[in-house]
């Protein structure tokens, strides 16, 4: 049928243009983005997905921080109480030379002089209140401690989370060195003199026992700091697995969409040709008035 004011084909030929029109605008938008989901009405169901796993991945990489101040936390007590062991093996050491009958008095006394002075660095590095370690002032800001956190007071751990979901926490075992045979060795009187002397019979014992109450810790301390390894790396892994999975719904593949700008590139110009022939269409009915 030959009609002017009706033109099927170029109608349909703008339609099959603005389409393709669509198409490219995505293509051009996903390109320069780097996103595949430009807009959420192209996949709503990717998106919501997408969504769900980059919050989880950010509370793992969240996990993570809190695991990696942890090792650090655990680092700088274990490097404190490192270095109150070599004090421990030092005083031992002069707890001995001072029962040595061969020495004089003013020989003792140096002895004497210092181990008070060791037990002065051990008073400074746990501290405590003078309820806690005698004496006739508290130590409030010991050296020992992270971050302000006192490390050797307290009596109780903390707890880290060290997973992406409520209850993946990991308690910090104790360290309250203010008590058991440490306190013997930098617990004062009311006039500020310490209990335990460097030629006291017992001292060595007492040294011993505090060597032994640290290592403990110690030891206890590197095993936290064993999990704590173990948990970041299941973090990494965990975090990697997330991201790419997240890439995989909204990251956009460059190369098949180039392919496709390609193509929608080449539609758009066939398109438009074809539109500019059905427009000519109603021009072959003047032949017929001719």
């Amino acid at each position: 049928m030959s009609v002017i004011n009706t033109n099927l084909q170029a109608i349909n030929a703008a339609h099959n243009l603005d389409q393709t029109q669509d198409l490219l605008a995505r293509s051009l938008n996903r390109l320069s983005s780097g996103s595949k989901i430009v807009d959420p009405a192209a996949d709503p169901a990717g998106l919501g997905v997408s969504e769900k796993l980059t919050a989880q991945n950010l509370r793992v990489q969240a996990a993570s921080t809190n695991v990696q101040n942890a090792v650090s936390y655990v680092q700088t007590a274990d490097s404190y109480m490192g270095n109150v062991t070599n004090i421990l093996s030092r005083l031992s050491e002069l707890s001995v030379l001072s029962s040595d009958v061969t020495k004089s008095s003013s020989d003792i006394s140096l002895y004497q002089q210092e181990f008070t002075a060791l037990q002065d660095q051990l008073r400074a590095t746990i501290g405590g209140s003078t309820a806690e370690i005698g004496g006739t002032a508290g130590v409030s800001s010991p050296l020992g401690t992270f971050n302000g956190t006192t490390l050797f007071g307290s009596a109780a751990g903390p707890t880290v989370s060290v997973g992406p979901s409520v209850g993946q926490d990991l308690t910090i075992p104790t360290l309250n060195l203010r008590t058991g045979p440490m306190l013997s060795l930098i617990q004062q009187d009311a006039s500020g003199n310490y209990l335990l002397q460097a030629k006291d019979p017992g001292a060595v014992s007492a040294i011993k026992d505090t060597t032994q109450q640290v290592a403990t810790q110690r030891a206890s301390l590197g095993a936290t700091e064993s999990r704590l390894g173990l948990a970041a790396g299941t973090l990494q892994v965990e975090s990697q697995n997330l991201s790419a999975t997240v890439s995989q719904i909204s990251d956009v593949d460059v190369a098949q969409e180039s392919t496709n700008l390609a193509k929608y590139n080449i539609l758009v110009q066939a398109g438009t040709a074809m539109l500019a022939q059905a427009n000519q269409t109603p021009q072959t009915v003047l032949k017929l008035l001719q």
